[in-house]
C-alpha cells in the first residue's frame, strides 16, 4: 500500500491506500498548497491565526477548503492541543469546533473518538502524524508524534486508549503514517537515541544511526515499529516517504522556515451511518 496525491482545484492532498479502502471512512494529509493564506503563510495554512500571524478569516476558508476536499464538515472538526507529551484525549459530541470556533479547554497529542461526523485533526510541520481506523470497532485515532512524544509511546497509548474505550483490535487496526521529517535531515544530539533506547530497548537500534557526535534519527521508523509492538500487522501500516524538509515546495517545515511557517494536518471522520 502507498500514498496517493489527490487534487481539488488548486488545493493538493494524500490519502493513504489503506484507509481508501475503508467504507464510511473519510481522511487526508494535508500540504501548504491550496489555500487563501499570504506571505511567508502562502497557501494553505491551518496553524491557528493568533499563533501564525495569518487571519482568522483565512484560516477558516483553508479549513473550508481542505474540509470539503476530503468529504468533511469545517463547522464538525475538533483540533489538538499540541505540547509534545503522550495525552490521549476521548472526543465527545461536547467537543465540536473545538480549536477553530471554540476555545479549547485540553491539551492532547493524540485524539479518537467512535462519535461518527467528528473529524479529528492533528497538525505537522515536521514531526509525525499517525492516522489510525478499527473499521469494525467503527472507531478512529489521530496521532501527533514529535520525537518526544515518540519516546512517550505515544502511538501504543493510542491503540490503548482505542481498545480501552471502544473495544478495538489491534490486529484489526489500518494505520497510516504521513509525511514528516525523515532520516535524511533529522539530525540530533545524543539525548534523542537515548530517549528511544529508554523508551523501546533494542527495539530502536534499526532506526538510530550515529553520525560522528550526532545521530540521524528515523521518527517514522520508529512509529512503524512501536504500532507493531502494540500488535498493529506491519501490511496494514502505510507510511509516506516523503520528507518534509525535503520537501518545502510542498510542506511547512520548522527545520527549513523556522516559526514564519504555517503547519499541515492530518485529518479523519468516520461517517454518520447512511
Amino acid at each position: 500500500m502507498s500514498f496517493v496525491q489527490r487534487r481539488s482545484g488548486s488545493l493538493i492532498y494524500h490519502t493513504a491506500e489503506n484507509l481508501d479502502e475503508i467504507p464510511n471512512l473519510s481522511h487526508g494529509f494535508s500540504t501548504r498548497l491550496g489555500g487563501v493564506s499570504s506571505g511567508v503563510l502562502t497557501s494553505l495554512n491551518l496553524r491557528g491565526a493568533q499563533a501564525s500571524g495569518d487571519t482568522q478569516e483565512h484560516v477558516q476558508e483553508n479549513y473550508r477548503r481542505f474540509c470539503a476536499a476530503v468529504g468533511m464538515d469545517e463547522r464538525r472538526v475538533v483540533l489538538s492541543h499540541q505540547v509534545h507529551q503522550d495525552t490521549v484525549r476521548v472526543v465527545t459530541e461536547q467537543d465540536v469546533g473545538k480549536g477553530l470556533y471554540r476555545d479549547r479547554d485540553y491539551a492532547a497529542d493524540a485524539l479518537v473518538t467512535n462519535v461518527p461526523g467528528l473529524s479529528l485533526f492533528v497538525f505537522s510541520a515536521d514531526c509525525i502524524v499517525i492516522l489510525l481506523c478499527d473499521p469494525a470497532a467503527k472507531c478512529v485515532g489521530a496521532v501527533h508524534a514529535g520525537w518526544r512524544g515518540t519516546a512517550l509511546r505515544i502511538v501504543q497509548k493510542t491503540v490503548a486508549k482505542m481498545a480501552e474505550q471502544f473495544g478495538a483490535r489491534p490486529e484489526k487496526i489500518q494505520a497510516a503514517i504521513g509525511a514528516g521529517i525523515g532520516p535524511c535531515c533529522f539530525e540530533t544530539d545524543g539525548d534523542v537515541p537515548d530517549a528511544m533506547e529508554r523508551a523501546m530497548g533494542a527495539q530502536a537500534a534499526p532506526f538510530l544511526a550515529s553520525c560522528g557526535a550526532k545521530w540521524m534519527v528515523d521518527l517514522k521508523g520508529l512509529n512503524r515499529r512501536q504500532l507493531e509492538m502494540a500488535g498493529v500487522p506491519a501490511e496494514q501500516i502505510t507510511i509516506s516517504d516523503l520528507c518534509t524538509a525535503c520537501h518545502p515546495e510542498l510542506y511547512w517545515s520548522h527545520r527549513k522556515m523556522g516559526n514564519a511557517r504555517g503547519v499541515q494536518a492530518a485529518a479523519i471522520l468516520w461517517k454518520e451511518p447512511v
